[in-house]
């Protein structure tokens, strides 16, 4: 025994009323989340900016120190006039050097120590180089970061 088919029901499409408002929801769903996407690229942007201002000071320390070393090198019969302690007399033989490192990184406090060569050692001078990053705010503490060079002087022949 076969049933007897059935005719379709017509679909009912809904009314336009029941929808109202459902393209404002979507709307605002889609704002508030470009706008979480927004503050996180934003976010994003600020750190990279201080990344890349502490790679500067660095790199600017690294060249002031390989700077140093090589008239140091030049000039070895006069190592000890370009000792330096943190917040000591600048002697007038280290004194453009010194000058033009702060006019690069202006926080900077710099220790210069030197060891002369002999017959049988080579000379040993280290510079070390300290400054404040840019990005401390008001209300936190700030961060000194601090780059050494060591470098290992042959007598002079």
């Amino acid at each position: 025994m076969t049933r007897p088919m059935q005719p379709r029901r017509a679909r009912v499409p809904l009314k336009p009323r029941s929808q109202r408002g459902i393209a404002l929801i979507e709307v605002l769903v889609a704002i508030v989340l470009l706008g979480v996407g927004l503050l996180g690229a934003i976010g994003l942007q600020g750190k990279s900016y201080s990344a890349l201002a502490d790679t500067g000071m660095r790199a600017e320390a690294t060249i002031a120190a390989d700077k140093l070393i090589g008239v140091m090198t030049t000039d070895q019969a006069n190592l000890a006039a370009y000792a330096l302690a943190p917040g000591g007399p600048v002697s007038t033989t280290l004194l453009p050097w010194y000058n033009e490192t702060l006019a690069r990184i202006p926080t900077a406090v710099i220790t210069v120590t030197s060891t002369p060569a002999s017959t049988t050692v080579a000379g040993r001078v280290t510079v070390t180089i300290a400054w404040t990053r840019k990005t401390a705010t008001a209300g936190t503490a700030a961060v000194t970061n601090m780059h050494t060079v060591t470098s290992y002087i042959a007598p002079a022949t």
